[in-house]
């Protein structure tokens, strides 16, 4: 039984109507190809213009004519309660929700249709696919967050068992949590490792320490695909001495798919079967390929909620030798986050700050950005952008996650601005370390 793609019809999402609809776009010429791109940028506008009373508003003055007439949407158009921003015929029970990881420091809910979800997963899998790994039958190492309260633990779980992979926590990554790890790997035939860059490497380094390389430990091992944070050279060169297997960067957003993924020609191929990707200026003026701008995006699919000229918050460049039928991204600014390091030794990702943040985030787009500095070991604050003031019941809330997800004693502090300091790159740095 082909498990993965059983749990995703279970769940609403036609896995196998997609793959088909995914290869018949990937066989278009290039002719067919650009055509295709221009009916989907027409079809989408026309249909939330028609359907979706939020993007009414924000498109009044579009011209169908006229692409650039076309606003940018922008993560703050975006902090409002949900059910403002999905189309007609579309609630919170038929859709697919999530919430955004506020590493941008501008989180908010989302939603995807079941259809658009499905080309996401065929996506993704045909990407991975590149490197002979099919979700039904590859043992995954994970090494993402996981909730901490009973119902989002086991839930997690419970989607690990079905999607045929072993979760390593991201929030301890201490030796002995490595030992741990590598005794894992010797017992279980994992085919492939997936998951935040920033710790995987702490695991290279690690395997560095002990001289060890993972891949003759574990045999079955065929690849590492790291995302979430920026991978530099010296860290990748790192992982593949000691993982002893080739390392894969994956860039994606997952309120929107995955946006590139390195090919075997080594380039970070885009995904130009279900988004269009545009590089813009400060004036919104799209740059040729060769400059660096503003990464914005185009979701063909998303029928429930529009994300059309969506401004990611990154920085990056297309490549000269781009195509529109195969974008590649060449450069991409920011997307890194620190270690977190604790009085007791422990150290944790940075992405940590998510699954914190995440448990108390509320559908009511009050807090509208964030950071975390860690100001000493037990020391963390929280600068933060609010309509109101945050209640003494919320600063104790986030304090005792804090507490929960990393270790008590730890003293965090909070701080309301009217506005935060943001990168060259236009994004907020969710964790800072000071230390």
């Amino acid at each position: 039984m082909r498990l993965f793609d059983f749990t995703l019809k279970v769940n609403g999402f036609d896995i196998d109507k997609a793959k088909i609809a995914l290869a018949e776009i990937q066989a278009k010429n290039d002719s067919e190809f650009e055509t295709y791109i221009e009916d989907q940028k027409r079809a989408i506008i026309t249909y939330h213009l028609e359907h979706n009373s939020f993007y009414k508003t924000l498109g009044k003055s579009i011209d169908l004519n006229d692409w650039n007439s076309v606003p940018i949407i922008t993560k703050r158009h975006l902090q409002q309660p949900l059910e403002q921003r999905l189309s007609d015929g579309f609630t919170p029970k038929n859709v697919y929700i999530n919430k955004t990881s506020g590493s941008s420091g501008d989180p908010f809910i989302f939603a995807k249709d079941k259809w658009c979800h499905a080309l996401t997963w065929a996506e993704i899998m045909n990407r991975f696919g590149w490197y002979g790994i099919d979700f039904n039958t590859s043992k995954q190492a994970r090494f993402y967050g996981i909730p901490l309260d009973k119902k989002g633990y086991y839930k997690e779980r419970l989607k690990d068992y079905f999607s045929n992979r072993f979760r390593f926590s991201v929030f301890d990554l201490s030796d002995a949590a490595f030992e741990n790890a590598l005794t894992k790997f010797k017992k279980s035939e994992f085919d492939f490792i997936n998951g935040y860059t920033s710790s995987i490497v702490q695991f290279a380094k690690f395997l560095k320490q002990k001289g060890l390389v993972l891949s003759q430990i574990c045999p079955n091992l065929k690849v590492c695909i790291v995302t979430s944070e920026m991978l530099f050279d010296d860290d990748k060169s790192l992982m593949e001495t000691y993982f002893g297997v080739p390392v894969v960067n994956e860039y994606g957003a997952s309120e929107l798919d995955l946006i590139a993924f390195q090919n075997l020609k080594d380039e970070w191929q885009v995904n130009s079967e279900t988004l269009y990707v545009e590089i813009l200026d400060k004036n919104n003026t799209v740059l040729p390929y060769g400059e660096e701008g503003r990464i914005v995006i185009t979701s063909f699919f998303n029928k429930a909620h529009p994300l059309i000229r969506y401004d990611v918050g990154d920085v990056g460049v297309l490549s000269k030798e781009s195509t529109l039928k195969k974008p590649i991204l060449k450069h991409l600014t920011g997307r890194t986050n620190d270690i977190v390091q604790l009085p007791s030794g422990k150290k944790a990702a940075g992405l940590t700050f998510y699954y914190i943040t995440k448990s108390v985030i509320e559908n009511d787009g009050n807090v509208s950005e964030f950071i975390i500095e860690q100001l000493a070991l037990d020391h963390f604050k929280i600068k933060f952008v609010s309509r109101d003031e945050l209640s003494p019941k919320k600063r104790t809330l986030i304090t005792s996650e804090i507490e929960r997800y990393l270790e008590s004693g730890i003293t965090v502090s909070f701080e309301r601005l009217n506005k935060l300091k943001r990168s060259k790159s236009g994004k907020l740095k969710q964790f800072v370390s000071k230390l």
